[in-house]
């Protein structure tokens, strides 16, 4: 089988520059020889765009131009007061710090507008059947900033929007979040809605200050009629691709066939990958095309095929670019590998300890038995 990805993308999300500093932490640090540049960067997109361009993928993508957003349908999810102090903290001329890593400057606003922008472009042609699957490959990212709080590089909730625009249509919507840091921002955002599944697969972290009050852990379940709605999967440190290939199989998939969405947006980030500098997971390419190959599966069997993927995290840019590529190929579905893995050498863990998998998963089960009878947990 093979299908065709729709990938969407805007060059005003290069205008976007963090800076520099200690890695992620903006400021002068006099004993540095020489700044690190801020880890999400305009040149990680342009790497990401580069292979799709230019690697054996490529015959299998069409390339679509993305738009602005407008404030109206930022306003979807965001609070007005919270916009215009993002806009305001992006009118220079100096970058400011609107968290303790996340740093904006006079090129900020229209990269936000761009990459909320053509996440809705994607999810509007999914929902007008000009596309199946839509890749959303945009920054900032977005899956941890709240309705009036932004967080972790994320200033505007990209996959949230996707999903806001889905239910204005009157559609069920599920969420399934790859990216290794806990998609605590799209769990806010619908955490009482009954008509939106969400599941963030990550590794366990907890919360990080006053701007990520939310752990993570399976316990954060929901509230009032999205009680159940909510679903958090922790993994422990070094999983690999057997531990997220099982949390999708055995909790992510049952809860999407049992919640039978009409709609699915997947939060899509590298940095569970072996050599990412932000995780402490151990994906490499091989699960990536995995998990491409369970998504498009899974929007087959329950959405009709329509499926909008946002682009998050990944960090080693390089590496994550290739992780990218092996993503969309499982994606388009085809049967090889279409690119070799040039770094693939450290041990699954997740494979060596299949007990601390098993220990993982069971506290997520557990948590949800009492709100899915239907599974047996």
């Amino acid at each position: 089988m093979s299908r065709t990805v729709d990938v969407f993308w805007h060059d005003a999300c290069l205008a976007h520059d963090p800076g520099e500093g200690l890695w992620e932490l903006p400021g002068h640090w006099p004993w540095l020889d020489e700044p690190e540049p801020h880890p999400e960067s305009a040149a990680r997109l342009r790497t990401f765009r580069s292979v799709l361009r230019r690697g054996p993928v490529a015959p299998h993508l069409r390339w679509r131009e993305g738009r602005l957003a407008d404030l109206d349908e930022l306003a979807a999810v965001h609070d007005r007061d919270y916009l215009a102090h993002v806009r305001r903290a992006c009118g220079g001329p100096e970058r400011v710090a609107v968290d303790v890593n996340t740093v904006v400057g006079p090129g900020s606003w229209p990269a936000i507008l761009a990459a909320a922008g053509s996440t809705l472009a994607a999810a509007d042609a999914v929902l007008d059947g000009s596309a199946s699957i839509a890749y959303a490959l945009v920054r900032p990212p977005g899956h941890h900033a709240q309705p009036a709080t932004s967080d972790g590089y994320c200033l505007v909730n990209n996959p949230a929007l996707a999903v806001a625009r889905a239910r204005a249509a009157g559609l069920r919507v599920a969420v399934l979040d790859w990216d290794v840091h806990h998609g605590n921002g799209t769990q806010e955002a619908f955490y009482a809605d009954p008509d939106v599944l969400t599941v963030s697969i990550h590794m366990r972290h907890g919360s990080w200050g006053a701007n990520h009050p939310q752990t993570g852990a399976p316990d954060e379940l929901g509230v009032a009629e999205g009680v159940g709605r909510n679903v958090n999967v922790e993994l422990s440190l070094g999983a690999g691709d057997a531990a997220y290939l099982r949390a999708v199989d055995e909790v992510a998939a049952p809860l999407l066939r049992a919640f039978r969405p009409d709609f699915l947006v997947c939060a899509s980030g590298f940095d569970a990958s072996t050599f990412d500098p932000n995780g402490r997971h151990n994906v490499t390419m091989a699960g990536y095309r995995a998990l491409g190959g369970r998504a498009a599966a899974l929007a087959e069997e329950l959405t009709s095929g329509r499926l909008v993927l946002t682009q998050e995290g990944g960090y080693l840019r390089g590496y994550a670019a290739l992780c990218l590529h092996a993503l969309v190929e499982g994606l388009v579905g085809v049967s090889e590998p279409l690119m070799a893995d040039p770094l693939v050498y450290l041990p699954d863990e997740s494979a060596l300890c299949p007990e601390r998998t098993d220990a993982d998963l069971a506290a997520v089960r557990s948590a949800l038995a009492g709100h899915w009878p239907e599974l047996g947990w």
